[in-house]
């Protein structure tokens, strides 16, 4: 049972300002602090949509570890990643920081604008040299001077532990540089792409030399992080179990992919696509490959939660499961789509962007509850310390706020907008760009010529298909007032004109 329920303590509620369970009455910052340090699992998943769980309506994936997550903690309608590519958003859960902060803001390994300008110089033509816009420098790898989630709990004790997709730099710039004691396949690849790539052996991946020929890569990450929570059930640990699943090469475990081929032609699903120029967007999920990775993936993410049942405690575990961008809907075999979200990876449009978020506090989050108050990458960082018992330290996570005010039932976080700025292209199809939403409203900037600005009221239009900049002037005016103030405040990097494109 957990150690307290506010629900039944007239006290607590005094003191959290709440009434009924969990409906804040007051605007003042809700502080608690756990009756000892929790334990910390998190599930970050590459590439992973919105739609791409049981909970949020998908009919064709079959997720009942991750929806059994979310009937036991709080999921939320409107969480996001800090970028719509995958390196910038792992800095920015790491750092607590937006990219835009960290110059961190493209996948690294990306092309860097300062290439793309000497390529021009030399007069070659490509895909990069040939668009309108030179794509802003940035730095390739989460700067080692800036404290990490895994840094800031070694100070307070725990065992830290990373298993699986890293991409936060090279040689140098490891999980083991920056506060994790056992780094379980990370380096600086996006995906598994050498070796027998999802099968083993995996010769790129440090510390994964013992996973048996054949052997699937989601089920050895989840192994290798049951082991370290069984090791460290006795002292304070964060396990961070970061999926290189559902990112391509697209593979699946034969036996599953045979079960969605089949269950696609029982339902008689067919793949459809619609357009979203420049590209083609999948508008129905039907690719029985891609369903076996989710469900290999959430069959991994079971093996962890049972481990903490086995060991006696998921009651002192905090657990967060999230992912880096939305899914993969317009590119590289569109393997899924967000509808009704516009768009995907890539792309500044919601498809891009908002992800499956859970988090199960226990004793704190109700179970089975929805928050829709928006929430981001930078927001992990204060709430692990709250959960932890740890004092935030000077300057770290900036652009972060703790979590714990909505757990306990609040609607609302001190703070007026999220932001993102991605000012580069996307492989999949995307542009240039920064977003800022507020309350219902999202205003997108893209910075090629001719493109202006863009008004979405989401409440209304979940979808991004009625533009309303020219509507609603004085919104407009507003958003993009705080947005530019906000790029300066960050010092964030812009793309420039292709002053040699013909």
């Amino acid at each position: 049972m957990p150690r307290w329920t506010f629900c039944v303590i007239p006290a607590l509620l005094l003191a959290f300002g709440l009434t009924g369970c969990g409906r804040m009455i007051v605007s003042k910052p809700v502080v608690y602090e756990p009756a000892e340090p929790m334990n910390i699992v998190f599930f970050l998943v590459d590439d992973y949509g919105w739609k791409d769980v049981g909970y949020n309506g998908s009919t064709f994936y079959e997720t009942p570890n991750i929806d059994k997550l979310a009937a036991t903690g709080m999921a939320f309608t409107d969480g996001y990643a800090a970028c719509p590519v995958c390196s910038p958003t792992r800095a920015a859960i790491m750092s607590g920081k937006y990219p835009q902060r960290l110059n961190t803001t493209d996948f690294f390994g990306g092309p860097q604008g300062s290439a793309v300008l000497k390529a021009i110089e030399q007069g070659k033509k490509n895909r990069f040299t040939q668009r309108p816009l030179i794509p802003a420098d940035y730095i390739p790898q989460l700067p080692l001077e800036e404290v990490t989630i895994a840094e800031a709990l070694k100070e307070e004790g725990y065992a830290t532990f990373f298993a699986g997709k890293w991409h936060l730099g090279h040689t140098g710039f490891e999980p083991t540089r920056q506060g994790f004691d056992i780094n379980r396949g990370g380096f600086r690849g996006g995906g598994p792409y050498e070796g027998g790539k999802y099968f083993a052996p995996f010769p790129q991946m440090p510390n994964m030399q013992d996973a048996k020929k054949g052997e699937h890569l989601p089920a050895v990450l989840a192994r290798h992080t049951s082991n370290f929570i069984s090791a460290n059930k006795d002292q304070p640990f964060l396990a961070y179990l970061s999926f290189y699943s559902v990112h391509t090469p697209l593979m699946g475990r034969p036996d599953l992919v045979e079960y969605y081929k089949k269950k696609r032609e029982r339902l008689g699903l067919i793949d459809v696509f619609g357009k979203e120029p420049p590209r083609n967007v999948r508008e129905t999920q039907a690719h029985a490959v891609y369903a076996a990775m989710v469900h290999a993936m959430d069959e991994a993410v079971g093996v962890v939660l049972d481990t903490l049942e086995r060991e006696g405690i998921a009651d002192n575990t905090l657990v967060i499961f999230t992912a880096d961008n939305g899914g993969l809907s317009t590119s590289e075999g569109s393997p899924t789509s967000n509808l009704p979200l516009r768009a995907g990876k890539g792309w500044l449009y919601e498809g891009g962007i908002r992800e499956p978020t859970i988090i199960r506090w226990p004793g704190l989050t109700q179970p089975g509850s929805r928050s829709s108050v928006p929430i981001t990458s930078t927001d992990y960082f204060p709430t692990i310390l709250a959960a932890a018992k740890a004092d935030p330290k000077p300057k770290q996570h900036v652009d972060g706020l703790s979590l714990v005010p909505v757990l306990v039932g609040g609607d609302q976080l001190d703070r007026d907008a999220i932001y993102w700025h991605y000012p580069h292209y996307g492989n999949q199809g995307g542009t240039p760009g920064s977003a800022v939403r507020m309350g219902d409203w999202k205003l997108i900037k893209f910075y090629t010529p001719g493109m202006g600005l863009e008004l979405y009221n989401l409440k209304d239009d979940l979808g991004e298909k009625n533009n309303l900049a020219e509507a609603k002037p004085e919104i407009t005016k507003k958003l993009l007032a705080m947005l530019e103030a906000h790029l300066e405040a960050t010092d964030s990097r812009l793309p420039t004109l292709n002053q040699g494109l013909k």
